[in-house]
Protein backbone atom coordinates (compact mmCIF):
# COMPACT_ATOMS: atom_id res chain seq x y z
CA UNK A 1 0.00 0.00 0.00
CA UNK A 2 1.48 3.09 -0.96
CA UNK A 3 2.84 5.56 1.98
CA UNK A 4 1.42 8.66 3.01
CA UNK A 5 3.08 11.89 0.78
CA UNK A 6 3.93 13.25 3.31
CA UNK A 7 2.99 11.45 6.15
CA UNK A 8 0.87 12.94 8.75
CA UNK A 9 -0.58 12.80 12.45
CA UNK A 10 -4.04 13.29 12.91
CA UNK A 11 -5.47 14.71 16.23
CA UNK A 12 -9.08 16.17 16.28
CA UNK A 13 -9.64 18.93 18.21
CA UNK A 14 -13.70 18.79 19.90
CA UNK A 15 -14.07 22.55 19.46
CA UNK A 16 -13.71 22.64 15.84
CA UNK A 17 -16.24 20.29 14.41
CA UNK A 18 -18.74 22.86 14.58
CA UNK A 19 -16.73 24.92 12.20
CA UNK A 20 -15.94 21.61 10.08
CA UNK A 21 -20.10 21.33 9.79
CA UNK A 22 -20.40 24.75 8.62
CA UNK A 23 -17.80 23.93 5.42
CA UNK A 24 -19.01 24.27 2.05
CA UNK A 25 -19.08 20.53 1.20
CA UNK A 26 -18.67 21.49 -2.57
CA UNK A 27 -15.66 23.07 -2.47
CA UNK A 28 -14.07 19.38 -1.66
CA UNK A 29 -14.55 18.53 -5.29
CA UNK A 30 -12.27 21.49 -6.51
CA UNK A 31 -8.34 20.98 -5.87
CA UNK A 32 -8.11 24.66 -4.87
CA UNK A 33 -10.92 24.04 -2.08
CA UNK A 34 -8.89 20.78 -1.40
CA UNK A 35 -5.65 22.66 -0.82
CA UNK A 36 -6.88 25.60 1.35
CA UNK A 37 -9.39 22.90 4.13
CA UNK A 38 -6.03 20.43 4.16
CA UNK A 39 -3.99 23.75 5.20
CA UNK A 40 -6.72 24.60 7.38
CA UNK A 41 -5.54 21.36 9.19
CA UNK A 42 -1.85 22.29 9.22
CA UNK A 43 -2.88 25.53 10.77
CA UNK A 44 -5.64 24.29 13.24
CA UNK A 45 -2.40 21.13 14.21
CA UNK A 46 -5.04 19.01 13.40
CA UNK A 47 -2.87 17.13 11.20
CA UNK A 48 0.76 17.10 11.82
CA UNK A 49 3.42 16.72 9.29
CA UNK A 50 5.93 13.86 10.17
CA UNK A 51 9.58 13.11 8.84
CA UNK A 52 9.54 11.98 5.66
CA UNK A 53 10.79 8.64 4.93
CA UNK A 54 13.24 7.50 2.61
CA UNK A 55 12.04 5.94 -0.48
CA UNK A 56 13.82 2.48 -0.66
CA UNK A 57 15.00 1.40 -4.05
CA UNK A 58 16.94 -1.37 -2.98
CA UNK A 59 15.77 -4.48 -4.83
CA UNK A 60 16.34 -8.69 -3.78
CA UNK A 61 19.01 -9.83 -4.12
CA UNK A 62 19.26 -11.79 -6.99
CA UNK A 63 22.34 -14.99 -8.21
CA UNK A 64 24.44 -15.17 -10.96
CA UNK A 65 22.23 -16.79 -13.05
CA UNK A 66 25.37 -17.25 -15.56
CA UNK A 67 27.35 -19.14 -13.50
CA UNK A 68 24.73 -21.01 -11.02
CA UNK A 69 22.24 -23.71 -12.49
CA UNK A 70 18.93 -22.79 -10.64
CA UNK A 71 15.86 -24.93 -10.42
CA UNK A 72 12.32 -24.00 -11.23
CA UNK A 73 11.35 -23.46 -7.85
CA UNK A 74 14.28 -21.24 -7.28
CA UNK A 75 13.65 -19.03 -10.37
CA UNK A 76 10.20 -18.46 -9.65
CA UNK A 77 10.90 -17.43 -6.35
CA UNK A 78 13.43 -14.67 -7.56
CA UNK A 79 10.99 -14.15 -10.00
CA UNK A 80 8.40 -13.08 -7.63
CA UNK A 81 10.88 -11.03 -5.60
CA UNK A 82 11.80 -8.88 -8.68
CA UNK A 83 8.09 -8.58 -9.40
CA UNK A 84 7.35 -7.79 -6.05
CA UNK A 85 9.77 -5.17 -5.77
CA UNK A 86 8.88 -3.68 -8.98
CA UNK A 87 5.04 -3.33 -7.90
CA UNK A 88 6.40 -1.58 -4.25
CA UNK A 89 8.55 0.63 -6.61
CA UNK A 90 5.54 1.64 -8.66
CA UNK A 91 3.28 1.91 -6.25
CA UNK A 92 5.90 4.60 -4.12
CA UNK A 93 6.26 6.62 -7.86
CA UNK A 94 2.58 6.69 -8.04
CA UNK A 95 1.65 8.15 -4.60
CA UNK A 96 3.91 10.37 -5.49
CA UNK A 97 2.12 12.00 -8.42
CA UNK A 98 -0.10 15.52 -8.24
CA UNK A 99 -3.15 13.34 -8.40
CA UNK A 100 -2.10 10.82 -5.45
CA UNK A 101 -1.29 14.14 -3.36
CA UNK A 102 -4.43 15.93 -3.93
CA UNK A 103 -6.77 12.77 -3.00
CA UNK A 104 -4.95 11.97 0.24
CA UNK A 105 -5.46 15.55 1.25
CA UNK A 106 -9.51 15.19 -0.01
CA UNK A 107 -9.43 12.17 2.19
CA UNK A 108 -8.05 13.59 5.12
CA UNK A 109 -10.82 16.46 5.13
CA UNK A 110 -13.40 14.17 4.69
CA UNK A 111 -12.35 12.09 7.19
CA UNK A 112 -12.23 15.27 9.15
CA UNK A 113 -15.78 16.45 8.27
CA UNK A 114 -17.24 13.11 9.10
CA UNK A 115 -15.78 13.40 12.64
CA UNK A 116 -17.42 16.31 13.19
CA UNK A 117 -20.59 15.12 12.07
CA UNK A 118 -20.64 12.07 13.51
CA UNK A 119 -19.94 13.70 16.95
CA UNK A 120 -22.60 16.01 16.45
CA UNK A 121 -25.34 14.23 15.66
CA UNK A 122 -24.90 10.78 15.73
CA UNK A 123 -22.84 10.02 18.70
CA UNK A 124 -25.05 8.04 21.30
CA UNK A 125 -23.24 5.52 22.32
CA UNK A 126 -21.18 7.06 25.10
CA UNK A 127 -24.61 7.42 26.69
CA UNK A 128 -26.22 4.24 25.83
CA UNK A 129 -22.52 2.66 27.26
CA UNK A 130 -22.79 4.90 30.58
CA UNK A 131 -26.51 3.54 31.28
CA UNK A 132 -24.92 0.41 30.88
CA UNK A 133 -22.13 0.48 33.15
CA UNK A 134 -21.90 -1.19 36.25
CA UNK A 135 -22.06 2.10 38.43
CA UNK A 136 -24.82 2.74 36.60
CA UNK A 137 -26.63 -0.10 37.07
CA UNK A 138 -26.62 0.51 40.84
CA UNK A 139 -28.73 3.09 40.92
CA UNK A 140 -30.83 2.32 38.23
CA UNK A 141 -33.94 3.05 40.64
CA UNK A 142 -33.42 6.79 40.21
CA UNK A 143 -33.65 8.24 36.52
CA UNK A 144 -31.55 11.39 38.26
CA UNK A 145 -28.65 9.08 39.09
CA UNK A 146 -27.13 8.19 35.06
CA UNK A 147 -25.16 11.23 33.85
CA UNK A 148 -22.25 10.99 31.69
CA UNK A 149 -19.69 11.41 34.61
CA UNK A 150 -19.78 11.82 38.35
CA UNK A 151 -21.21 15.05 39.97
CA UNK A 152 -18.56 17.24 41.57
CA UNK A 153 -19.03 19.88 43.81
CA UNK A 154 -18.56 22.60 40.54
CA UNK A 155 -21.19 20.93 39.22
CA UNK A 156 -24.00 20.97 41.83
CA UNK A 157 -22.65 25.02 42.64
CA UNK A 158 -23.71 25.35 38.69
CA UNK A 159 -26.97 23.50 38.71
CA UNK A 160 -27.93 25.94 42.26
CA UNK A 161 -27.33 29.18 40.30
CA UNK A 162 -28.86 28.11 37.14
CA UNK A 163 -32.04 26.91 39.38
CA UNK A 164 -32.38 29.82 41.39
CA UNK A 165 -31.62 32.37 38.67
CA UNK A 166 -34.40 30.80 36.57
CA UNK A 167 -36.80 31.01 40.01
CA UNK A 168 -35.83 34.41 40.35
CA UNK A 169 -35.88 35.44 36.32
CA UNK A 170 -39.64 34.33 36.32
CA UNK A 171 -40.52 35.97 39.63
CA UNK A 172 -39.59 38.88 37.91
CA UNK A 173 -40.94 38.36 35.07
CA UNK A 174 -44.53 37.67 36.97
CA UNK A 175 -43.91 40.75 38.69
CA UNK A 176 -43.43 42.83 35.91
CA UNK A 177 -46.46 41.58 34.36
CA UNK A 178 -48.55 42.94 37.76
CA UNK A 179 -47.14 46.21 37.52
CA UNK A 180 -48.15 48.73 35.77
CA UNK A 181 -46.55 49.91 32.54
CA UNK A 182 -43.36 52.54 32.42
CA UNK A 183 -44.96 55.59 31.10
CA UNK A 184 -44.00 56.55 27.79
CA UNK A 185 -42.81 59.87 26.34
CA UNK A 186 -43.86 62.80 28.00
CA UNK A 187 -45.46 60.69 30.58
CA UNK A 188 -48.13 59.18 28.07
CA UNK A 189 -49.25 56.34 30.17
CA UNK A 190 -48.56 52.58 28.25
CA UNK A 191 -45.78 53.63 26.01
CA UNK A 192 -42.80 52.66 27.88
CA UNK A 193 -41.23 48.93 27.61
CA UNK A 194 -42.22 46.16 29.54
CA UNK A 195 -39.39 44.32 30.91
CA UNK A 196 -40.86 40.56 30.38
CA UNK A 197 -41.86 41.27 27.27
CA UNK A 198 -38.49 42.07 26.00
CA UNK A 199 -37.13 39.25 27.81
CA UNK A 200 -39.24 36.55 25.91
CA UNK A 201 -39.03 38.68 22.62
CA UNK A 202 -35.21 38.36 22.67
CA UNK A 203 -35.42 34.71 23.59
CA UNK A 204 -37.60 34.67 20.36
CA UNK A 205 -35.03 36.04 18.38
CA UNK A 206 -32.26 33.82 19.58
CA UNK A 207 -34.26 30.61 18.98
CA UNK A 208 -35.62 31.79 15.66
CA UNK A 209 -31.63 32.24 14.59
CA UNK A 210 -30.60 28.52 15.13
CA UNK A 211 -30.70 25.74 12.45
CA UNK A 212 -33.34 23.69 12.48
CA UNK A 213 -33.83 20.90 14.55
CA UNK A 214 -30.64 22.48 16.89
CA UNK A 215 -31.82 20.98 19.59
CA UNK A 216 -33.26 17.46 18.50
CA UNK A 217 -30.71 15.53 19.48
CA UNK A 218 -30.83 15.39 23.24
CA UNK A 219 -28.39 13.04 23.75
CA UNK A 220 -25.91 15.99 23.35
CA UNK A 221 -27.46 18.13 25.76
CA UNK A 222 -26.36 18.30 29.22
CA UNK A 223 -28.86 17.02 31.54
CA UNK A 224 -29.01 20.66 33.38
CA UNK A 225 -30.07 22.04 29.62
CA UNK A 226 -33.05 19.40 29.27
CA UNK A 227 -34.28 20.50 33.21
CA UNK A 228 -33.71 24.60 32.16
CA UNK A 229 -36.00 23.31 29.13
CA UNK A 230 -38.68 21.50 30.98
CA UNK A 231 -38.79 24.87 33.33
CA UNK A 232 -38.88 27.52 31.14
CA UNK A 233 -41.58 25.52 29.19
CA UNK A 234 -44.09 25.01 32.16
CA UNK A 235 -43.32 28.58 32.63
CA UNK A 236 -44.47 29.20 29.40
CA UNK A 237 -46.99 26.94 28.87
CA UNK A 238 -48.49 28.95 32.06
CA UNK A 239 -48.24 32.12 31.27
CA UNK A 240 -50.13 31.75 27.57
CA UNK A 241 -53.76 31.18 29.68
CA UNK A 242 -55.99 34.24 29.65
CA UNK A 243 -55.81 34.08 33.36
CA UNK A 244 -51.78 34.19 34.19
CA UNK A 245 -51.44 37.75 34.95
CA UNK A 246 -49.66 38.48 31.66
CA UNK A 247 -50.66 41.19 29.46
CA UNK A 248 -51.91 40.20 25.78
CA UNK A 249 -48.60 40.48 24.11
CA UNK A 250 -47.19 38.72 26.54
CA UNK A 251 -49.56 35.69 26.50
CA UNK A 252 -48.92 35.87 22.40
CA UNK A 253 -44.98 36.40 22.77
CA UNK A 254 -44.98 33.02 24.98
CA UNK A 255 -47.07 31.15 22.64
CA UNK A 256 -44.72 31.76 19.77
CA UNK A 257 -41.48 30.79 21.86
CA UNK A 258 -42.94 28.05 22.66
CA UNK A 259 -44.20 27.04 19.18
CA UNK A 260 -40.09 27.89 18.46
CA UNK A 261 -39.08 25.62 20.64
CA UNK A 262 -40.97 22.20 20.25
CA UNK A 263 -39.97 22.94 16.58
CA UNK A 264 -36.75 23.18 17.05
CA UNK A 265 -36.43 19.77 19.64
CA UNK A 266 -37.95 17.97 16.27
CA UNK A 267 -40.43 15.78 18.88
CA UNK A 268 -44.13 15.06 17.97
CA UNK A 269 -44.79 15.07 21.68
CA UNK A 270 -43.93 18.97 22.25
CA UNK A 271 -45.50 19.52 18.68
CA UNK A 272 -48.84 17.64 20.42
CA UNK A 273 -48.06 19.54 23.58
CA UNK A 274 -48.37 22.96 22.10
CA UNK A 275 -51.05 21.31 19.99
CA UNK A 276 -52.88 20.69 23.51
CA UNK A 277 -51.70 24.18 25.00
CA UNK A 278 -53.09 26.35 22.21
CA UNK A 279 -56.91 24.71 21.77
CA UNK A 280 -56.60 25.28 25.90
CA UNK A 281 -56.04 28.99 25.64
CA UNK A 282 -58.53 29.40 22.99
CA UNK A 283 -61.43 27.54 25.42
CA UNK A 284 -60.66 29.85 27.92
CA UNK A 285 -61.12 32.54 25.80
CA UNK A 286 -64.07 31.18 24.01
CA UNK A 287 -65.58 31.04 27.58
CA UNK A 288 -64.95 34.43 28.57
CA UNK A 289 -66.48 36.12 25.68
CA UNK A 290 -69.26 34.08 26.54
CA UNK A 291 -69.60 36.28 29.97
CA UNK A 292 -68.68 39.32 28.84
CA UNK A 293 -67.22 41.57 25.99
CA UNK A 294 -65.25 39.75 23.60
CA UNK A 295 -62.25 41.61 23.43
CA UNK A 296 -60.56 41.33 19.74
CA UNK A 297 -56.45 40.31 20.72
CA UNK A 298 -57.19 37.86 22.84
CA UNK A 299 -56.28 34.24 21.88
CA UNK A 300 -53.74 35.06 19.09
CA UNK A 301 -50.45 34.81 18.12
CA UNK A 302 -48.26 36.55 15.21
CA UNK A 303 -49.12 34.92 11.30
CA UNK A 304 -45.90 35.57 10.21
CA UNK A 305 -44.51 33.54 13.17
CA UNK A 306 -46.31 30.55 13.02
CA UNK A 307 -46.33 30.83 8.72
CA UNK A 308 -42.31 30.18 8.72
CA UNK A 309 -42.33 27.14 10.95
CA UNK A 310 -44.99 25.61 9.50
CA UNK A 311 -43.66 26.30 6.07
CA UNK A 312 -40.11 24.96 7.05
CA UNK A 313 -42.10 21.47 8.02
CA UNK A 314 -44.00 21.73 4.57
CA UNK A 315 -40.77 22.19 2.83
CA UNK A 316 -39.76 18.60 4.02
CA UNK A 317 -42.41 16.94 2.04
CA UNK A 318 -41.72 18.10 -1.14
CA UNK A 319 -43.65 17.83 -3.94
CA UNK A 320 -45.16 14.41 -2.78
CA UNK A 321 -48.05 16.43 -0.92
CA UNK A 322 -51.23 17.74 -2.13
CA UNK A 323 -50.44 21.65 -2.05
CA UNK A 324 -54.15 22.48 -3.02
CA UNK A 325 -55.16 20.39 0.39
CA UNK A 326 -53.25 22.63 2.96
CA UNK A 327 -54.53 24.53 5.33
CA UNK A 328 -53.89 28.06 6.25
CA UNK A 329 -55.13 30.46 9.18
CA UNK A 330 -56.77 33.24 8.02
CA UNK A 331 -54.51 36.47 9.07
CA UNK A 332 -55.84 39.84 10.67
CA UNK A 333 -55.03 43.40 9.55
CA UNK A 334 -52.87 43.45 12.59
CA UNK A 335 -50.88 40.30 11.49
CA UNK A 336 -51.92 38.23 13.44
CA UNK A 337 -53.89 34.68 13.51
CA UNK A 338 -56.33 32.68 15.81
CA UNK A 339 -54.55 30.08 18.12
CA UNK A 340 -57.26 27.55 17.54
CA UNK A 341 -56.84 28.16 13.31
CA UNK A 342 -53.10 27.66 14.43
CA UNK A 343 -53.31 24.57 16.63
CA UNK A 344 -55.30 22.94 14.08
CA UNK A 345 -53.09 23.72 11.33
CA UNK A 346 -50.18 22.56 13.04
CA UNK A 347 -52.22 18.78 13.69
CA UNK A 348 -53.34 18.47 9.95
CA UNK A 349 -49.63 19.24 8.94
CA UNK A 350 -48.49 16.49 11.37
CA UNK A 351 -50.74 13.82 10.35
CA UNK A 352 -49.51 15.11 6.80
CA UNK A 353 -45.84 14.32 7.71
CA UNK A 354 -46.80 11.30 9.85
CA UNK A 355 -49.26 9.73 6.62
CA UNK A 356 -45.59 10.67 4.06
CA UNK A 357 -43.95 8.79 6.71
CA UNK A 358 -45.53 5.61 7.15
CA UNK A 359 -45.34 5.12 3.70
CA UNK A 360 -41.61 4.40 4.08
CA UNK A 361 -42.52 2.39 7.05
CA UNK A 362 -45.48 -0.15 5.30
CA UNK A 363 -44.30 -3.72 6.17
CA UNK A 364 -45.73 -5.91 3.27
CA UNK A 365 -46.45 -8.10 6.04
CA UNK A 366 -49.49 -6.04 6.80
CA UNK A 367 -51.15 -5.98 3.58
CA UNK A 368 -54.07 -8.56 4.05
CA UNK A 369 -55.69 -10.13 0.32
CA UNK A 370 -59.04 -8.48 -0.29
CA UNK A 371 -58.69 -5.34 2.40
CA UNK A 372 -58.12 -2.31 1.50
CA UNK A 373 -54.75 -1.24 1.10
CA UNK A 374 -52.81 0.41 4.74
CA UNK A 375 -51.10 3.46 2.75
CA UNK A 376 -53.45 5.00 -0.25
CA UNK A 377 -50.93 7.55 -1.54
CA UNK A 378 -49.14 7.71 -3.74
CA UNK A 379 -44.82 8.00 -3.49
CA UNK A 380 -42.42 9.56 -5.49
CA UNK A 381 -40.46 7.19 -7.22
CA UNK A 382 -36.78 8.22 -9.04
CA UNK A 383 -34.87 6.26 -11.99
CA UNK A 384 -31.24 6.87 -13.54
CA UNK A 385 -28.91 4.42 -15.51
CA UNK A 386 -29.45 2.23 -18.29
CA UNK A 387 -32.64 1.77 -19.77
CA UNK A 388 -31.49 -0.55 -22.39
CA UNK A 389 -34.60 -2.91 -22.36
CA UNK A 390 -37.26 0.08 -20.85
CA UNK A 391 -36.35 -1.65 -17.34
CA UNK A 392 -36.72 2.07 -16.39
CA UNK A 393 -40.46 2.39 -18.14
CA UNK A 394 -38.93 5.72 -19.83
CA UNK A 395 -39.90 5.82 -23.69
CA UNK A 396 -36.56 5.89 -25.19
CA UNK A 397 -33.99 3.25 -24.26
CA UNK A 398 -31.13 5.89 -23.51
CA UNK A 399 -29.25 6.15 -20.51
CA UNK A 400 -30.70 8.15 -17.63
CA UNK A 401 -28.02 9.78 -16.54
CA UNK A 402 -29.43 11.89 -13.53
CA UNK A 403 -32.25 11.19 -11.32
CA UNK A 404 -35.59 11.40 -13.30
CA UNK A 405 -39.08 11.25 -11.44
CA UNK A 406 -41.12 8.59 -13.14
CA UNK A 407 -44.68 8.75 -12.77
CA UNK A 408 -45.44 4.82 -13.66
CA UNK A 409 -44.37 3.79 -10.23
CA UNK A 410 -46.11 6.28 -8.35
CA UNK A 411 -48.25 3.61 -6.13
CA UNK A 412 -45.34 1.19 -5.82
CA UNK A 413 -44.58 0.05 -2.25
CA UNK A 414 -41.35 -2.39 -3.05
CA UNK A 415 -39.10 -1.99 -6.33
CA UNK A 416 -37.08 -4.83 -6.98
CA UNK A 417 -34.24 -4.63 -9.60
CA UNK A 418 -33.08 -7.65 -11.29
CA UNK A 419 -31.26 -8.59 -14.32
CA UNK A 420 -32.23 -5.96 -16.98
CA UNK A 421 -35.63 -6.00 -15.44
CA UNK A 422 -37.79 -4.86 -13.04
CA UNK A 423 -40.70 -5.86 -10.36
CA UNK A 424 -43.10 -3.13 -8.15
CA UNK A 425 -45.29 -4.81 -5.47
CA UNK A 426 -48.52 -2.25 -5.33
CA UNK A 427 -50.11 -1.99 -1.98
CA UNK A 428 -53.22 -4.70 -3.06
CA UNK A 429 -50.40 -6.92 -3.14
CA UNK A 430 -50.34 -7.35 -6.75
CA UNK A 431 -46.85 -7.27 -8.72
CA UNK A 432 -46.12 -5.62 -12.25
CA UNK A 433 -43.01 -6.20 -13.96
CA UNK A 434 -41.37 -4.41 -17.15
CA UNK A 435 -38.00 -4.61 -19.09
CA UNK A 436 -36.02 -7.69 -20.59
CA UNK A 437 -38.10 -10.68 -20.86
CA UNK A 438 -36.13 -13.51 -22.49
CA UNK A 439 -36.57 -17.21 -20.72
CA UNK A 440 -39.71 -15.54 -19.16
CA UNK A 441 -38.05 -13.64 -16.34
CA UNK A 442 -40.70 -11.32 -16.15
CA UNK A 443 -43.54 -13.43 -15.60
CA UNK A 444 -45.45 -12.70 -17.96
CA UNK A 445 -46.48 -15.97 -19.99
CA UNK A 446 -43.83 -14.92 -23.19
CA UNK A 447 -40.27 -14.11 -23.55
CA UNK A 448 -40.65 -10.31 -25.54
CA UNK A 449 -39.29 -7.02 -23.75
CA UNK A 450 -42.31 -4.97 -21.80
CA UNK A 451 -42.04 -1.39 -22.08
CA UNK A 452 -44.62 -0.44 -19.66
CA UNK A 453 -45.51 -1.81 -16.24
CA UNK A 454 -47.80 -4.83 -16.93
CA UNK A 455 -49.88 -7.36 -14.08
CA UNK A 456 -48.73 -10.89 -13.25
CA UNK A 457 -51.24 -13.57 -12.43
CA UNK A 458 -50.63 -15.80 -9.40
CA UNK A 459 -52.47 -18.74 -10.03
CA UNK A 460 -53.97 -19.66 -7.00
CA UNK A 461 -54.74 -15.97 -5.98
CA UNK A 462 -52.20 -14.59 -4.12
CA UNK A 463 -50.89 -11.27 -2.55
CA UNK A 464 -47.11 -10.60 -2.39
CA UNK A 465 -44.93 -8.97 0.05
CA UNK A 466 -41.78 -9.51 -1.30
CA UNK A 467 -40.06 -10.27 -4.61
CA UNK A 468 -36.53 -11.08 -5.35
CA UNK A 469 -34.91 -11.53 -8.70
CA UNK A 470 -31.31 -12.28 -9.98
CA UNK A 471 -28.63 -10.18 -10.71
CA UNK A 472 -26.70 -12.78 -12.93
CA UNK A 473 -27.49 -15.60 -15.36
CA UNK A 474 -30.32 -15.81 -17.41
CA UNK A 475 -33.07 -14.02 -14.99
CA UNK A 476 -35.18 -15.76 -12.58
CA UNK A 477 -37.21 -14.67 -9.49
CA UNK A 478 -39.10 -15.86 -6.32
CA UNK A 479 -42.28 -14.40 -4.89
CA UNK A 480 -43.00 -14.52 -1.45
CA UNK A 481 -46.81 -14.20 -0.63
CA UNK A 482 -48.41 -12.97 2.82
CA UNK A 483 -49.89 -16.75 3.60
CA UNK A 484 -45.70 -17.48 3.35
CA UNK A 485 -45.57 -19.80 0.21
CA UNK A 486 -43.04 -18.81 -2.60
CA UNK A 487 -43.78 -18.46 -6.21
CA UNK A 488 -40.93 -18.52 -8.79
CA UNK A 489 -40.42 -18.13 -12.56
CA UNK A 490 -37.65 -17.42 -15.11
CA UNK A 491 -34.96 -19.55 -16.22
CA UNK A 492 -34.83 -22.91 -14.56
CA UNK A 493 -31.03 -24.31 -15.32
CA UNK A 494 -29.63 -26.02 -12.44
CA UNK A 495 -33.24 -26.96 -11.47
CA UNK A 496 -32.77 -23.14 -9.34
CA UNK A 497 -36.67 -22.66 -10.03
CA UNK A 498 -37.27 -25.83 -7.23
CA UNK A 499 -39.83 -27.26 -9.56
CA UNK A 500 -38.15 -30.55 -9.80
CA UNK A 501 -36.60 -29.88 -13.31
CA UNK A 502 -33.73 -27.28 -15.19
CA UNK A 503 -37.18 -26.05 -17.27
CA UNK A 504 -37.95 -22.42 -18.28
CA UNK A 505 -40.81 -21.16 -16.61
CA UNK A 506 -42.76 -18.14 -18.30
CA UNK A 507 -45.54 -17.80 -15.44
CA UNK A 508 -45.17 -17.58 -11.45
CA UNK A 509 -45.60 -21.21 -10.17
CA UNK A 510 -45.93 -22.23 -7.24
CA UNK A 511 -43.21 -24.51 -5.22
CA UNK A 512 -44.40 -27.77 -3.79
CA UNK A 513 -42.67 -30.68 -3.20
CA UNK A 514 -40.94 -30.07 0.61
CA UNK A 515 -41.93 -26.71 0.75
CA UNK A 516 -45.88 -27.46 0.17
CA UNK A 517 -47.33 -26.87 3.81
CA UNK A 518 -44.60 -24.83 4.99
CA UNK A 519 -45.10 -21.21 6.04
CA UNK A 520 -42.57 -18.58 5.41
CA UNK A 521 -40.73 -16.43 8.31
CA UNK A 522 -42.45 -13.75 9.23
CA UNK A 523 -40.05 -10.68 10.31
CA UNK A 524 -40.53 -8.02 12.81
CA UNK A 525 -42.75 -5.12 12.55
CA UNK A 526 -41.66 -1.84 11.66
CA UNK A 527 -40.48 0.38 14.34
CA UNK A 528 -42.82 2.85 15.45
CA UNK A 529 -43.12 6.85 14.18
CA UNK A 530 -40.84 8.03 17.23
CA UNK A 531 -40.15 11.44 15.64
CA UNK A 532 -41.81 13.07 12.63
CA UNK A 533 -39.42 16.36 12.34
CA UNK A 534 -36.91 13.61 11.17
CA UNK A 535 -39.13 14.47 7.98
CA UNK A 536 -38.98 12.07 5.18
CA UNK A 537 -36.72 9.20 5.14
CA UNK A 538 -35.12 7.51 1.70
CA UNK A 539 -34.61 3.94 0.52
CA UNK A 540 -32.43 3.90 -2.70
CA UNK A 541 -30.78 0.95 -4.60
CA UNK A 542 -27.20 0.02 -3.99
CA UNK A 543 -24.96 0.65 -6.68
CA UNK A 544 -23.87 -2.50 -7.15
CA UNK A 545 -27.16 -3.84 -8.48
CA UNK A 546 -27.56 -3.94 -12.15
CA UNK A 547 -27.83 -1.00 -14.28
CA UNK A 548 -30.31 1.23 -13.42
CA UNK A 549 -31.77 2.87 -10.31
CA UNK A 550 -34.40 3.68 -7.58
CA UNK A 551 -35.31 6.20 -5.26
CA UNK A 552 -38.44 5.53 -3.13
Amino acid sequence: MALMIPPVKLKWLEHLNSSWITEDSESIATRDGVSALYAKLLANKEAVLLPQQVLCLKGPQLPDFERESLSSDEQEHYLDALLGSQLALAKMVCSDSPFAAALRKRVLVLQRVFYALSNKYHDKGKVKQQQHSPESSAGAADPHAISERPRSSTDALIEMGVRTGLSLLFALLRQSWMMPPPPGPGGAPGGGINLCNDVIHTAIDVVSSLPPLSLANESKIPPMGLDCLAQVTTFLKGVTMPNSGADILGRRLASELLLGLASQRGSLRYLLEWIEMALAASAVVSAMEKNAAPHCQEGLMGYDCFMNILMQMRRSLGSTADRSQWREPSRTPDGLCSLYEAALCLFEEVCRMASDYSRTCVSPDSIQTGEAPVVSETCEVYVWGSNSSHQLVEGTQEKILQPKLAASFADAQTIEAGQYCTFVISSDGSVRACGKGSYGRLGLGDSNNQSTLKKLTFEPHRAIKKVSSSKGSDGHTLAFTTEGEVFSWGDGDYGKLGHGNSSTQKYPKLIQGPLQGKVGFNPPPQPELKNVLHYKQTKSRSRSEPPGGFWL
